[in-house]
């Protein structure tokens, strides 16, 4: 057996231990597929698939903190517990949208099992109250003047006491490396030099400020049919192809694509906390290894494998998802979506974490509109 449990570049995970329970990361949203309409009217108005590859944008760590920008310049920093130290309570994420006009929105994201009952309602900036009380909800945000006024005073201080509404500290964040992610925010958006950035501030217009980028368009399948069945024989072909692990249990899946052909999901291996499944695509009685544009999960040096992966993974409602943990606590990996365009799996969506340190709150790193025929 030649699978190895590495996570796949660009992601580098730090090595982590501990015994706290798991965070509250979640399944990244499954693109949705588009209403029905006339079918004149949806050769009218269908976008032209862009056949863009993915290049999901870079992570970087600043101190306690983890920062990356999306394909589309829409960017978010998350803030990280203490290297080898307890999980916070709650954890926060600074994000911005990109273009002249692009908002930001700071976040409270209370960690499963470890926050206090009360719920967070507002920040104090080294003991200051800053931007007012959040919007009431599970993740209170803020947004607009209130969500720049908390930025602009993380990047000049030393700590931030998330609080409830009635003044209690309920969790305390470390603020070193908030300025400078948050000026690697500026530069990434091209804000430098103007009125909108955060730390770089300066005197050009928020004109200066490029528009953000169009995201990648692709046009998938809407799943159909009934799905191939393999037989034993095929079953053993296909795992002695993908030089499955002997030991790995579980049963082959398989769900109909559309356009005849079938996603086969054969269990290939398994970690303490991970489930790696060999991707094939049946046509017309015949199965061969899928095509994918973009590398899922693990391989053994970051490039693609003569049969592809998944990790801990499923096909359901037209996507196709993989959600490699670095550690069983789920505060560090990445959570992928590809959806079948009638030739391949292609990357609709990606989110990552390379910091093992208390937030399972993933950072957005690709992201591409997904239309349906």
């Amino acid at each position: 057996m030649h699978r190895s449990i590495l996570l796949a570049a660009p992601l580098a995970l730090a090595a982590c231990s501990s015994s706290t329970p798991e965070g509250n990361a979640a399944a990244a949203p499954a693109p949705s597929a588009t209403a029905a309409a006339a079918p004149d009217a949806v050769a009218a108005a269908a976008p032209a698939d862009t056949h863009s590859a993915p290049k999901p944008g870079a992570l970087k760590t600043f101190g306690d903190w983890a920062v990356g920008c999306d394909n589309v310049n829409n960017c978010e920093m998350a803030s990280l517990g203490p290297d080898g130290g307890d999980f916070p309570a709650i954890n926060m994420m600074v994000s911005r949208a990109a273009g002249p006009q692009g908002g930001i929105t700071v976040t409270l994201l209370p960690n499963d099992g470890l926050a206090p009952k009360a719920t967070p309602a507002a920040v104090a900036v080294d003991g200051h109250a800053i931007g007012g009380s959040f919007a009431a909800g599970d993740t209170p945000e803020a947004t607009g003047d209130a969500a720049m006024a908390i930025a602009s005073a993380m990047a000049n201080a030393h700590t931030l006491d998330i609080r409830d509404a009635g003044g209690k500290t309920l969790a305390t964040l470390s603020l070193k490396g908030a300025s400078a992610a948050l000026r690697y925010i500026d530069a990434q958006q091209g804000r430098a030099g103007t009125t909108t950035a955060i730390v770089a501030t300066g005197d050009k217009p928020a004109t200066a400020v490029p528009a953000a980028p169009a995201a990648p368009q692709i046009i998938a399948l809407t799943p159909a049919g009934t799905p191939f069945t393999p037989d034993a024989a095929a079953i053993a072909a296909m795992k002695k192809q993908a030089d499955c692990d002997d030991s790995a249990e579980g049963d082959v899946e398989t769900r109909a694509l559309g356009g005849g052909a079938t996603v086969v999901l054969v269990p290939c291996g398994s970690g303490a906390y991970n489930v790696i499944s060999a991707v094939f695509v049946a046509r017309d009685g015949k199965v061969a290894p899928a095509k994918m544009d973009a590398v899922s999960g693990f391989t053994e040096d970051g490039e693609p494998e003569a049969v592809p992966s998944i990790v801990t993974g499923d096909f359901d409602k037209g996507v196709l998802t993989s959600y490699a943990r670095g550690r069983g606590l789920g505060d560090c990996g990445v959570i992928q979506n590809f959806v079948w365009d009638g030739t391949m799996f292609r990357l609709s969506e990606q989110q990552e974490m390379g910091e093992c340190r208390g937030d399972p709150n993933y950072i957005t790193t690709w992201t591409a509109n997904v239309s349906r025929r």
